[in-house]
């Protein structure tokens, strides 16, 4: 008995071939090619144009003597003697690096401070919550030149807001012309500006701050100040981060309010006004304003750097 047994013959399959996966290239027709390269070429080279030939120019004449007039060829080159000149010599300039470090204090202490806490009374989901937010940030889009001239309607001594609602109309306070105390009435009125976007930046933080944290340390018997300050304050770090880079920033390059104000004299000297008078006028020396934008700039990196730091640290460790 030999019974021969047909093997089953293989059934082919009825749909498509299946494809191969794997990578293929897209070539970039001519046109696609011509406005990635205008997309990408014009923005860079008005960043260069704008942004870093002027640093890197700022940089090289901070080590010359110059008065604008003439060639490049008029250009005396003298080493470190512009930055000896202003940390020994220059009457100026240690005034406006006290008024820049008191600017860094004030705006890191009273708009922060006020900004966190509408934050927090916003995170609440308060009634009419979209127009506080909106009132609040509003003086935000304001240039610093008008909120300069706001102000001096403000703090005029004859007739002003501030003298008629305190009584003083009789013997009125010069607000803006005392300069004992005309760098602290700017500094009001630059922290009115500055305290809706750090409201801001904190709701935003408040906002992705996951709840489940905040539930846990209730059911532990945290009261609602100890959440806070031990558990959702700690996990808004990047926030405070990105505050503390943007009030440093804001310190350093504040320059509008107290130009329109008396063009940065008589107490209100700042770091960036000295390098506008240097650099600006019939008797400019370039050399020497170039030679404080390089301290400012210097300073500026310090801190943009750590945050760039903070920031690329934590994408590799995730």
């Amino acid at each position: 008995m030999t019974a021969l047994q047909e093997k089953p013959k293989a059934v082919a399959p009825s749909g498509p071939p299946p494809r191969r996966r794997g990578k293929r290239a897209t070539a970039l027709a001519g046109t696609d090619k011509l406005v990635l390269a205008l997309m990408l070429g014009i923005p860079t080279v008005v960043h260069l144009l704008f942004v870093w030939i002027p640093t890197l120019g700022s940089v090289a004449l901070s080590f010359s003597r110059w008065n604008g007039i003439g060639g490049f060829e008029d250009i005396e080159w003298i080493g470190v003697g512009n930055y000896v000149e202003i940390f020994t010599e220059y009457p100026r300039f240690w005034p406006a690096v006290q008024h820049n470090l008191i600017w860094l204090l004030f705006l890191l202490i009273v708009p922060t401070s006020a900004g966190l806490l509408l934050a927090v009374l916003l995170d609440r989901e308060l009634k009419f919550s979209r127009v506080y937010q909106s009132a609040l940030y509003m003086p935000m889009v304001l240039s610093l030149a008008l909120v300069g001239f706001i102000w001096q309607l403000i703090y005029t001594p004859d007739g002003g807001l501030l003298n008629s609602v305190l009584g003083l109309s009789d013997n009125p306070v010069d607000w803006i012309g005392d300069s004992d105390i005309n760098l602290y009435a700017v500094l009001v009125a630059a922290a009115w500006r500055h305290t809706g976007y750090i409201m801001l930046l904190y709701l935003a933080g408040l906002k992705s701050v996951d709840p489940a944290l905040k539930e846990a340390a209730s059911l532990d018997g945290a009261s609602a100040s100890q959440t806070f300050f031990r558990v959702t304050f700690p996990v808004m770090k990047p926030v405070n981060i990105v505050v503390l880079v943007v009030t440093v920033i804001e310190a350093l390059r504040a320059f509008d309010i107290v130009y329109v104000i008396n063009k940065g004299r008589n107490g209100l000297e700042l770091l960036s006004v000295l390098v506008t008078d240097n650099i600006i006028g019939e008797a400019s020396r370039i050399g020497r304003g170039s030679a404080v934008a390089v301290v400012l700039l210097t300073i500026s990196l310090g801190f943009i750097i750590t945050y760039l730091y903070q920031v690329f640290s934590k994408e590799n460790r995730t």
